[in-house]
């Protein structure tokens, strides 16, 4: 007996502590999806990062367009012995000036300047890429988050409800007419719905801090999520078939366009490296003051490297290795988006297959758990019955908020997949 008094002491301690629940309502911000993407696309810092690396690229454009700078060259005599001057610049003094330009005749500087371009091409490329696979977190993490703030609800008014359960049936302890071990029951399991929805709140906190930085937000505020349950429920794979949305991602995928740019890039890069085999032309002009066979000598000059030794022959060969490499990576990569498109396929149709075939209504539930209420008050049902129906409740509202949270990142992962949003339910 006194092993009993004491669980029940410690029970009614742990039933009587307030409930952990959410942020009071000033921290307290609802937030929508395109709320939440607005937001992201403006303030995450990975997107700032990239898009710095496109404008690097694509300032490399510039560069490659830009010609050689002139080379001036200045000659003068230290001394003059017939004058005894030091550095003399009149006219008993000899100055050169030479004035010297390159060309390039083989077409480098536009060579270089298409691949530039195409480095560019893949850079945005890859911010698109970077995009959709963040937007894909984004939107995966703003719908399990709100599907767990759904189950906390179920949470919430399970334990209301039991904590008023708990006080009724203590209090007829109190006064004789139940046993003992009936309340400890009772006690244990609202303690076990308290454990089971902290552990709820837990995960929600980390996901909430997830969406906090993918949206750059640093004030720690708690956000309810809200979706349309109506337009969430309609989502369907009718109409669009797994190849369909194969083809479709092989157009639409940024990662697929970023490797045929590269493939592109290292084809002009072969083209550039050629130009590079032929050398530049300098042109040039001359002026000597003194020290020529006349004075005042004027000149033009033209000069080329031969090309007998070095014609670049060994990065036109890495280049075409190059090319090879980067077609097999596309190859690959268009392996990738293959499977990626079949699994999210096949992921989001079990799926929905399920969601379709489970029951979605929770008004039968809620009457049903009020008549487990009256009958479990007129005794017509055991403590291990009334528990177990309990038990079921919340199991299975819960399960179906997993279920449904699931299906949502079915059609998100299928969305990733094809690399544009097919399905949408905002």
């Amino acid at each position: 007996m006194q092993r009993f008094l004491l669980i029940l002491t410690v029970l009614s301690l742990l039933g009587s502590s307030p409930l952990l629940a959410a942020p009071s309502s000033t921290d307290t911000v609802r937030l929508t999806l395109p709320e939440a993407e607005q937001r992201f696309t403006q303030n995450n810092l990975n997107l700032l990062a990239q898009r710095y690396n496109v404008s690097a690229a694509e300032a490399q454009i510039l560069q490659a367009k830009l010609w050689d700078n002139p080379t001036i060259a200045i000659e003068q005599n230290t001394y003059n012995p017939q004058t005894h001057r030091v550095l003399d610049v009149t006219k008993t003094g000899n100055s050169i000036v030479q004035v010297q330009q390159l060309f390039a005749i083989a077409g480098r500087r536009k060579a270089a300047t298409g691949v530039a371009q195409q480095n560019a091409l893949a850079e945005q490329f890859n911010f698109e890429d970077l995009l959709r696979t963040l937007r894909y977190q984004l939107r995966s993490t703003y719908y399990d988050l709100y599907y767990k703030q759904q189950s906390v609800g179920v949470y919430d008014k399970e334990v209301a409800s039991f904590q008023r359960t708990v006080n009724l049936y203590q209090g007829q302890y109190n006064k004789g007419n139940i046993a003992l071990k009936e309340v400890i029951r009772l006690k244990a399991f609202l303690f076990q719905l308290r454990n089971e929805r902290q552990a709820l709140l837990n995960d929600i906190a980390s996901e909430q801090a997830d969406l906090r930085i993918l949206m750059r937000d640093s004030s720690g505020t708690y956000y309810v999520v809200t979706a349309d349950e109506q337009r969430l429920r309609g989502l369907s794979l009718a109409g669009r078939s797994e190849e369909q949305l194969i083809d479709s991602a092989q157009v639409n995928r940024a990662d697929l366009m970023a490797r045929q740019a590269t493939v592109q890039q290292q084809t002009l890069n072969l083209r550039y490296q050629r130009a590079l085999a032929t050398p530049d032309l300098a042109v040039g002009y001359v002026y000597d003051r003194a020290g020529n066979y006349i004075q005042n000598y004027n000149a033009v000059t033209l000069g080329i490297a031969v090309p007998l030794f070095n014609r670049n022959q060994g990065n036109i060969r890495t280049a075409q290795s190059q090319i090879e490499v980067s077609k097999a990576q596309l190859s690959q990569q268009q392996l990738v988006v293959q499977n990626d498109v079949q699994e999210a396929w096949r992921q989001a149709r079990q799926t929905d297959q399920l969601f379709q075939s489970a029951d979605r209504e929770t008004g039968d539930f809620d009457r049903l758990m009020k008549g487990i209420d009256e009958s479990y008050a007129k005794r017509n049902l055991t403590i291990v019955e009334f528990l177990d129906f309990y038990e079921s409740y919340k199991n299975n509202l819960v399960q179906l908020n997993n279920l449904r949270a699931s299906r949502v990142r079915a059609f998100e992962q299928l969305n990733y997949a094809v690399g544009r949003p097919v399905f949408n339910a905002k």
